[in-house]
């Protein structure tokens, strides 16, 4: 629900799972319970609430999957996003509109006007498509609309079907296409030659893929005639979900109200830069990824709380809590201070901020801060000031 609140003023259309029958079921999902209450909160806001039910189905998950739908349909979702034939069959069945994955890998018009032929509402095209080649395809259908992803992580296999994770864990039930893939592609990996005596990779993420990011080139996007952009935000936290839907909010709204500029596109860039990421890569939209597009290491800064940054204020798994705001009137030892300094790695720093909405201490919310060089420093709130072990392990600072 966190992440639903942070993506409400920016989008136009919010997909999610349930815990059943999706592709990150180790998720926070929503319990089919509160599937009314989603869609709701969706439609009060006059956005629209797509279900994502696209996995692969087992004959004996056909009943659970119908019971799935039906419950759907009762709490008025606008489609579901299908991948296997049986759910497309049983949207169709129930009388939901249905949204063609990206797993389906649909690649050319063909396949797209077979789609069609079948009722699909929309095409979440293959990841692997030319900005070119969605062009051509959107051009030879005759109703349904295009959907492509422009932000976020890529598969190092084909439009996500993969079955490295399945074969090392040993377990179907490890499976990507399952919803439960331990990402072994985004490992630290030693590799040899075929004499076991030279390494070709050695402790390095040679699989791991950059992530997407196409926010600067939001006018060539559009001049293709598609009818939707889509952000992987599943499994991101609420302030990513936050940051970059804003900012692709205000990239095409600025396209279509004509002060979409160079400059601008860059500042949007590296805005984005600071968020969550693995380096950023624009795909395969203008040419086949090579080596340059993997990002290979990784670092972590540290930072410092000043004035006048944005802090995150989020809420646990029990807490729904989340808003963002500016920090101001911060103290230290009962002095204002306008920067922190280092926290000490013997004792926390601790520090008082005045919040502009109600949250709970004892770690039921937390303040986050993120800067150009840090992903995701925490700020925990807490009422003891005895630290814990986990606390000794990073640097961070304790509210009162």
């Amino acid at each position: 629900m966190k992440a639903l609140k942070a993506a409400l003023p920016n989008a136009d259309a919010i997909y999610f799972g349930v815990q059943q029958f999706n592709l990150r079921m180790a998720g926070e999902n929503f319990p089919i319970s509160r599937l009314k209450e989603v869609v709701k909160a969706c439609h009060d806001n006059d956005i629209h609430a797509y279900l994502t039910t696209n996995i692969l189905i087992y004959e004996n998950e056909l009943k659970e999957l119908n019971l799935l739908l039906e419950s759907a349909k009762e709490a008025e979702i606008d489609a579901v996003i299908v991948h296997d034939l049986a759910s497309i069959l049983a949207a169709k069945d129930i009388g939901i509109p249905f949204h063609v994955s990206t797993q389906c890998n649909v690649s050319n018009s063909a396949a797209a006007r077979f789609y069609e032929s079948l009722g699909a509402k929309r095409l979440n095209l293959a990841r692997e498509c030319s900005l070119e080649q969605v062009k051509v395809i959107k051009s030879k259908l005759d109703t349904t609309e295009v959907e492509i992803f422009v932000h976020g992580a890529m598969c190092s296999a084909v439009s996500g079907r993969c079955y490295l994770s399945q074969t090392i864990e040993g377990t179907a039930e490890k499976s990507a296409n399952r919803g439960r893939c331990t990402q072994p592609c985004r490992r630290r990996w030693r590799v040899f030659d075929e004499e076991g005596n030279e390494f070709i990779y050695d402790g390095v993420r040679f699989m791991n893929s950059r992530d997407l990011c196409m926010v600067t080139y939001i006018p060539e996007i559009i001049a293709t005639g598609i009818d939707a952009v889509k952000i992987e935000g599943r499994m991101r936290d609420p302030y990513y979900v936050h940051v970059v839907s804003s900012f692709y909010r205000e990239a095409i709204d600025s396209h279509y109200d004509g002060t979409f500029t160079e400059a601008k596109a860059k500042k949007w860039r590296r805005e984005l830069k600071k968020v969550y990421n693995r380096g950023i890569t624009t795909g395969f939209y203008f040419k086949r990824p090579t080596e340059e597009d993997h990002q290979h290491k990784s670092a972590t800064e540290n930072g410092h709380l000043h004035e006048n940054m944005e802090i995150v204020i989020m809420g646990g798994k029990s807490s729904d809590t989340f808003f963002t705001q500016r920090v101001r009137d911060m103290q230290m030892e009962g002095k204002k201070i306008i920067r922190t300094k280092t926290a000490s790695k013997t004792a926390p720093i601790e520090i008082t901020l005045t919040l502009e909405k109600p949250a709970r201490q004892g770690g039921g919310d937390r303040v986050y801060y993120f800067t150009d060089k840090t992903y995701g420093k925490r700020v925990e709130m807490r009422k003891s000031k005895k630290r814990s072990s986990r606390a000794r392990k990073k640097d961070f600072y304790t509210l009162k």
